[in-house]
């Protein structure tokens, strides 16, 4: 599988920022990202907002601490970003530690393919970097971003190491047929998403609608389910997270197996996030869909 093919602006941007010290990179994203924190109003109540919510047993003063932490997390993950194309073998060993890779060893082996829970946690684009070197290429389900430009790059970098895209919108027959070839899918499972796309489930002590495709898959493949996460550890390094694999619930209640799997993978996520709270993606209005809200019609039912 070949890397997407790079813009000019995308020869251009990645060598130039590399160029630049990585501790210099970081020191000008973290000042940038402060300024966002300070200026950006409206994301800076949401994500804090979203904090308190969530942690209800923290006093304000903790809450705004993770809350800085959060914009400094992501500040160096950006930083970082323009070093993943030069990540390799020989050297992944000073960016990350993997831990669990048995989990996929042993799921992989049943013949089924695997579905991966992905989440905006951590350094999730490094994990597209780790992944194909201590797992194997995979398949990762997306939506192109709204800037062009900057699309290409993340596109590039993505598959830089073998990865292949899907397209979000009618993906489901070909994951299904990859799976029937023993391949590994990456489903970010974590966003918010209107009612006909998803079924309310609890996040961090709040009903979230959360997307079923993660949940429709497993139970239509019978394949395992891998959480995996990239973690940003004291030591600067990242820990390469391979969780046990999850087997969906599949009863004759079709409906309910997805509330119940659906749930089951998301408290995976939030088990994860309390351990290192300041690494998710709490600038999104996670619960912003509210299960009072008029819907848009019935969410169409898998066949």
């Amino acid at each position: 599988m070949k890397p997407v093919e790079k813009t000019r602006t995308t020869q251009i941007l990645l060598p130039v920022f590399h160029f630049i010290p990585l501790i210099v990179r970081k020191g000008l994203f973290i000042s940038l990202f402060y300024l966002f924190y300070l200026v950006g109003t409206k994301t800076r109540l949401i994500t804090i907002h979203n904090l308190m919510r969530s942690f209800p047993e923290k006093d304000t003063k903790e809450i705004l601490k993770i809350a800085g932490g959060v914009y400094r997390h992501f500040a160096m993950v950006a930083a970082e970003f323009f070093d993943l194309p030069y990540i390799t073998k020989d050297n992944i060993h000073k960016w990350v530690e993997a831990e669990g890779v048995e989990n996929y060893q042993g799921g992989i082996a049943k013949g089924k393919g695997m579905l991966s829970i992905v989440a905006h946690f951590g350094n999730w684009e490094l994990m597209t970097i780790a992944g194909p070197m201590y797992l194997k290429p995979f398949y990762i389900v997306y939506r192109p971003l709204d800037n062009a430009v900057i699309d290409n790059v993340v596109e590039y970098v993505r598959t830089i190491q073998g990865n292949s895209l899907i397209p979000k919108g009618g993906s489901g027959k070909t994951i299904i047929e990859l799976l029937k070839e023993n391949q590994l899918i990456g489903i970010l499972s974590d966003q918010n998403v209107s009612k006909r796309e998803g079924v309310f489930v609890d996040f961090f002590g709040r009903t979230a609608c959360t997307g079923v495709g993660l949940a429709v898959m497993a139970m239509r493949s019978g394949a395992p389910v891998l959480p995996a996460f990239m973690a940003r550890q004291k030591s600067g390094k990242y820990k390469f997270i391979v969780k046990p694999t999850v087997e969906a619930v599949c009863t004759d209640n079709y409906e309910n197996d997805l509330v119940v799997n659906t749930q089951r993978f998301t408290k995976i996520i939030e088990e994860v996030i309390r351990e290192y709270p300041d690494q998710y993606f709490w600038f999104h209005q996670r619960w912003k869909t509210k299960p009072w809200q008029k819907g848009r019609g019935e969410r169409v039912k898998s066949k």
